[in-house]
């Protein structure tokens, strides 16, 4: 299904119970509904499940200018009442973890699950790479090089992204969300393996101690796409813990 919100056309499909509590499923930077799926398909006998392409993945258009994560949370919350969707239970991984982080700190959610979600920058290397790129932009003739440094020193991510995409992912990375987590009240679940690179556990264990009503599940050795390695055990986790709010 389509429906343009913000000026940008957005990929998006619900199955499930129909008369079931919403999910919303987020998925993280570069990722599209099939990476989210597994878990719809874990919930959709109790829950009515909605899995959308963010802006500039998947199906779904590139946003008309560059947007930073607040815009990406605007853009959510309009998505959502277009849908007509209030006090959804949010499960978003990565990228799709930090527009639920902002969504819950600022409107009525029923639960929150967060997988291996970033909330600030935590890659020593990248921090150098930034000073780098900087000291380019001052000296005289280096700076001419500033771009080449950019796709030679960047992220797989960057390197792989359009020229708005790349000012994008600056803009997200660089987006510190700490004073979010404090206002976040509902019962929140994170999920976590001790494997993963992108978002080290200590990350996840921060989030536990800032939130009031949360707890985490390691998953020893996983990686950061822990909860499709071992999706069977997600199902299970995500059913005991939404097993008030089944209808």
């Amino acid at each position: 299904m389509k429906i343009k919100i913000k000026d940008t056309v957005v990929n998006y499909i619900q199955y499930g119970k129909d008369s079931g509590k919403d999910i919303i499923l987020l998925p993280g930077w570069k990722q599209n509904i099939e990476m989210m799926d597994p878990i719809g398909q874990k919930l959709k006998k109790d829950f009515k499940i909605t899995i959308l392409d963010f802006p500039g993945f998947g199906e779904s258009d590139e946003p008309s200018y560059s947007w930073g994560v607040e815009d990406y949370f605007d853009f959510f919350d309009e998505f959502l009442n277009e849908l007509k969707i209030k006090k959804p239970i949010l499960i978003g991984h990565s990228f799709g973890g930090r527009i639920a982080i902002i969504y819950a700190a600022k409107k009525a959610v029923t639960k929150l699950i967060l997988i291996a979600s970033p909330f600030r920058r935590t890659n020593k290397k990248a921090n150098i790479k930034i000073k780098i790129l900087k000291f380019l932009k001052k000296v005289p003739i280096l700076n001419k090089l500033e771009n080449y440094m950019k796709k030679r020193i960047g992220s797989r991510d960057y390197k792989s992204a359009t020229p708005r995409m790349r000012e994008i992912l600056v803009k997200v990375i660089n987006n510190n969300l700490i004073n979010y987590l404090s206002k976040i009240k509902c019962s929140t679940l994170l999920i976590w393996g001790t494997n993963d690179l992108e978002v080290p556990l200590k990350e996840a264990q921060y989030i536990e101690s800032v939130i009031r009503d949360c707890g985490l599940v390691i998953y020893e050795g996983g990686s950061h796409y822990a909860y499709l390695e071992r999706i069977d055990q997600t199902g299970r986790v995500l059913n005991e813990f939404l097993k008030n709010d089944k209808e």
